[in-house]
């Protein structure tokens, strides 16, 4: 049986879900599912049964987000920082994931999961690689830059979240997805994650729309500035080898154009070769950690 469980939505909930979907959708939604253990207090129970409610409701969750033509989830499962918690805790989640986890990966399911996260850890590595690609000669230093960043993130195979989502009515992002939601819309309710409803999914969802026209004007402006200081940058780069290779001749403007797009086709190349092989260490660094735990 899958672990989304396949069941209808109700003649109210599809028609909701209808209305919604005439409007702009949400195509990548984040969620930083909180509340479990206050849930488990609340209902007098163990706290590792309110875990287990909360992985139940990510099931039921993930089934909303299908109906409604939500095609990318991420979720915040364990931040580095619940490893203060007590080790019987930690433990039962990390068995509790496991479980839940596996059954997902079975599905093939369209879900990431942020386990072992923060993103100022995120950011970190990637500033991190971006120097060792530095020292191994695959790109310069001019070649750095906000996009190149990007690039090097965890998350650089998906599109930035169009929407993030904050249950128990803590109005804070608690280090999660940091860079990837600057321009996205943030919604925080007060319910337990546990208890969250189809009804309080709607409710984000139509925030979103209301800041959508915003929300895309400010993601417009802020590719056109990155469009723009890498133009200028690149420029600032071909001028700087035109003086060191020139004989003290002014460059005429199309000598200086054909320059610049050598330029920028040499740093996009750079840039690939980069990410190939940045690709191909991580993956080599995986394959040892799954060597390692199959030894042990």
């Amino acid at each position: 049986m899958s672990w989304i469980r396949e069941q209808e939505l109700s003649f109210i909930e599809r028609l909701t879900g209808n209305i919604l979907k005439a409007g702009p959708m949400p195509k990548h939604v984040a969620f930083i599912m909180d509340g479990n253990r206050r849930f488990a207090q609340k209902a007098h129970v163990q706290r590792q049964e309110g875990h287990s409610q909360g992985f139940e409701k990510l099931a039921e969750t993930l089934r909303w987000c299908l109906n409604l033509g939500i095609h990318e989830v991420t979720v915040y499962a364990f931040s580095i920082e619940n490893f203060k918690r007590s080790k019987e805790e930690v433990d039962g989640l990390m068995e509790l994931a496991r479980q839940k986890f596996i059954r997902l990966l079975t599905e093939q399911c369209f879900l990431n999961v942020c386990f072992a996260y923060t993103s100022r850890h995120e950011i970190a590595n990637a500033v991190k690689e971006m120097a060792w690609g530095v020292e191994q000669g695959l790109i310069k230093p001019s070649d750095v830059s906000e996009v190149l960043l990007s690039e090097c993130l965890y998350s650089s195979n998906s599109p930035n979240p169009d929407l993030l989502i904050r249950t128990s009515g803590e109005v804070r992002l608690s280090d999660f997805l940091l860079w990837q939601t600057s321009y996205s819309c943030l919604v925080f309710q007060s319910v337990l994650w546990p208890e969250y409803s189809f009804w309080n999914l709607c409710e984000a969802v139509l925030q979103y729309q209301l800041s959508y026209r915003s929300l895309q004007k400010a993601r417009d402006l802020h590719r056109e500035g990155q469009a723009l200081q890498q133009m200028e940058a690149d420029r600032s780069c071909v001028a700087e080898l035109l003086q060191n290779c020139g004989n003290g001749k002014p460059v005429d403007a199309q000598s200086r154009q054909r320059e610049l797009l050598n330029y920028t086709a040499s740093r996009e190349e750079r840039v690939r070769c980069f990410l190939n092989a940045l690709q191909h260490k991580r993956d080599t660094v995986f394959s040892d950690l799954s060597s390692q735990a199959v030894l042990a």
